[in-house]
């Protein structure tokens, strides 16, 4: 039972289908696990040791008793700013230190619903804002492939507890790339769902257009199943869109023919300073889809050069609306002063880190009476345009290839003193939050230094399984997901 922790979604479901392992094995070997690994990664925040003992024995319980789930017994970790009754949600800032969740966001509801096993908090960029973890004011987080360079953000300890097999897989969430950046430079796969798929209840609001909750796992098949999980209409969250939930897991089988299917392939998505060998490595991906039967087909997304300029704009904006209720009078932190005034700006100035002060100043700036036309308003009409490219180019093809990064993850404290250079990160990424489609990053290389590359896999709105299907096909005619990092 000593590797049970290095296993799949796939493979432990159907282990214990045959009752070859229980889920207290699993969770106790991934506890193992933790015990060994996480002191060197850092990515848990909290590890609920007895909790998550007790929800795998209710799992053993109700699997004997009949009930028959793809997530029954499984250990998934949570990004710490998502609501778990009765757990901490401190979106590792120091301004929710102490602070308590009083209800289960929706998606944990559907895991619990599902019998899944929560194992704990994992570490993030503070409210999500940042693309490296090193925004955490609670704790640090090392990429497991090299404990001196970032995991990525702002779900760096989603990816990196799942590329050090700490959990069998996690919860984050994506505004302008948070899930596919840390997933690629982790080694992991990574799905932001369309905008609407996958309810936001219970999520921790940094940008309320833009942010989506989806899966890191170890395999595409895997991200099908726990995506399949957590999707359906919540009346409790108003962008929650009706719409058919597919079988997703079901839908990827042993065929890997991408006959018959159009690939489209960015020319703005290969920018100038790209690393040569991630542009190398997502070339050669092209190519592998190619040989699988695919079309290549060129595609222009003319205004995807602006999506930095307008995510920057927008999610600051929405940042400095949400995060107003971090006051010091409801709940949370709380530095007393000798008026009202006084209490916020001492409460707030010693709560928030620098980055989320940035982009609180930034985006109230451009929501202030002379700049909202300026900035705001025309960011939004940008925006549309930005949809549109994808829009026109899903007519010519039915999914984009393209890197998830310029880069691989880069060492600690590169960009640290540069804020623009850290934004540049998103450049491959934001244009898919900023239009709402979804898209997957799958592992499809390593540098020569041995820090994975991920593809990016575009699609267009609510064809999730048609960006399933490619990367499925492409992994498992390639052996890159099968490598580990040696802690």
């Amino acid at each position: 039972m000593a590797e049970l922790h290095k296993l799949t979604i796939t493979e432990l479901s159907e282990k214990l289908s045959a009752g070859e392992c229980t889920s207290v094995d699993i969770v106790t070997d991934i506890l193992s696990s933790i015990d060994a690994r996480d002191g060197a990664v850092g990515a848990y925040l909290t590890v609920d040791r007895d909790d998550a003992l007790d929800q795998a024995k209710m799992a053993d319980e109700a699997r004997t008793a009949g009930k028959a789930s793809p997530m029954l017994g499984i250990p998934v970790a949570i990004k710490d700013l998502l609501n778990v009754k009765g757990q901490p949600c401190t979106c590792s800032s120091k301004v929710l230190e102490g602070y308590t969740a009083p209800y289960d966001a929706t998606v944990i509801a559907k895991l619990r619903e599902a019998g899944a096993v929560l194992l704990g908090r994992v570490n993030m960029d503070e409210f999500a804002m940042g693309s490296s973890t090193e925004n955490a004011a609670l704790g640090k987080t090392s990429n497991p492939w090299n404990l001196d360079h970032v995991p990525g953000g702002s779900s760096g300890g989603s990816a990196a507890c799942v590329a050090a097999d700490e959990a069998i897989a996690s919860l984050g969430s994506d505004t302008g790339g948070s899930i596919r950046q840390p997933a690629a430079f982790c080694g992991s796969v990574g799905m932001k769902p369309t905008y609407g798929r996958v309810s936001r209840y219970g999520l921790t609001a940094f940008a309320s257009s833009l942010d989506q909750i989806g899966p890191i796992t170890k395999t595409v098949k895997d991200s099908a199943i726990l995506l399949e999980t957590l999707c359906g209409l919540d009346p409790m969250d108003s962008s929650s869109i009706d719409v058919e939930v597919p079988a997703l897991g079901e839908q990827l089988t042993d065929d890997t023919s991408l006959e018959g299917m159009k690939l489209g392939l960015p020319k703005e998505y290969f920018v100038e300073g790209m690393d040569p060998e991630v542009e190398k490595a997502v070339r050669d991906a092209v190519e592998h889809c190619k040989s699988l039967g695919a079309e290549i087909v060129d595609v222009s997304l003319p205004n995807a050069k602006y999506a930095i300029a307008v995510y920057y704009i927008i999610a600051t904006a929405e940042a400095s609306a949400n995060l107003a209720r971090f006051d010091g009078i409801r709940y949370g932190m709380r530095l007393d002063g000798k008026d009202p005034a006084e209490l916020y700006a001492k409460t707030r100035s010693a709560g928030f880190g620098q980055e989320v002060k940035r982009r609180i100043i930034l985006g109230t700036y451009v929501l202030s009476s002379g700049y909202y036309d300026a900035y705001y308003l025309k960011a939004q009409k940008v925006r549309t345009l930005i949809r549109s490219d994808f829009t026109e180019a899903f007519k010519t093809c039915d999914a984009i290839l393209s890197p998830v990064t310029p880069t691989a993850a880069y060492k600690k404290g590169e960009k640290t003193d540069d804020p623009l250079k850290m934004y540049l990160d998103d450049i491959l990424t934001t244009p898919v939050n900023l239009a709402g489609n979804c898209a997957l990053s799958v592992p499809c290389g390593f540098t020569s230094a041995g820090m994975p590359i991920g593809l990016q896999i575009i699609g267009d709105d609510f064809q999730e399984e048609t960006i399933l299907k490619v990367g499925h096909a492409y992994e498992q005619t390639t052996e890159w997901h099968k490598e580990r990092p040696s802690l």
